[in-house]
């Protein structure tokens, strides 16, 4: 049996090599998109194919494609039993995020064994923006693989385009992760998954606490990357007394 932490897809089912990671290819915020380089009626009989290579050859596509037609295919393929055709449309459900798909991402994210898997499901929630995927998120940020909490920690930013709800909601396990997470690159996440959310936070007591946080981050950290994370975070909320610690620290050398 595959070791569940291991992000190792069982490419030689379907005659790869390398491992694929779709989210390699799908542009970051801020980055042009490349033109697909599909025809979106071709694809979709593939999403039905009796052969797996050829189901993941169409749920890939729909990772750049946006057609709510692939949707319902894709939903049915969360559950595929090549994990090939299961992180393709994961990534593609991320890219057309629906209401009808978030039920079957969590429940797929609860019992899927592939680390790719998870990973996309995840960001696929983030981009679904839903309240109902708050809880799992946070399970995830917290005891999921290190490639899967990074993600998480992303996902949960997203939660200023949900709720205020939904924001107080995630801003714990993130000042959480963000203090405690053995990987740099986790806590550094979680340090801009919190800038985001407090950007769109009254000056309460949860936006207190998380910038309470941020700088303690930024004074602390063991790792001058999730230190420069946390201040750029501050900086961009532009918190005055934030903005005074970063002042005070950096005269006094320790940065």
């Amino acid at each position: 049996m595959q070791d569940p932490d291991d992000l190792t897809l069982l490419e030689t089912e379907v005659g790869f090599d390398e491992p694929v990671d779709p989210l390699d290819e799908i542009a970051l915020p801020g980055e042009e998109p490349e033109a697909p380089r599909y025809d979106p009626d071709e694809m979709l009989p593939l999403l039905s194919s009796t052969e797996s290579q050829q189901r993941m050859l169409g749920a890939r596509a729909f990772c750049e494609i946006e057609d709510a037609r692939a949707v319902p295919q894709l939903i049915k393929l969360l559950s595929d039993s090549c994990p090939l055709v299961r992180v393709s449309a994961a990534y593609a459900l991320g890219r057309n995020p629906s209401e009808a798909a978030v039920a079957a991402l969590i429940t797929q994210l609860e019992q899927d064994w592939n680390g790719y898997a998870r990973k996309g499901i995840v960001w696929a929630l983030g981009n679904c923006r839903d309240a109902r995927a708050i809880d799992s998120l946070i399970d995830a940020i917290k005891n999921d693989i290190s490639a899967v909490r990074l993600w998480a920690a992303s996902a949960l930013a997203q939660m200023h385009q949900v709720s205020y709800e939904a924001m107080i909601k995630a801003i714990p396990p993130l000042i959480e992760v963000m203090r405690r997470d053995a990987i740099a690159a986790v806590r550094s996440n979680c340090a801009w998954a919190l800038g985001q959310l407090c950007k769109e936070l009254p000056s309460n007591v949860v936006y207190a606490t998380a910038i309470d946080a941020l700088i303690e981050t930024f004074a602390e950290d063991d790792e001058l990357g999730v230190r420069e994370d946390a201040r750029t975070a501050i900086l961009g909320v532009g918190d005055s007394r934030g903005l005074q610690v970063i002042e005070e620290i950096e005269q006094d050398g320790f940065f």
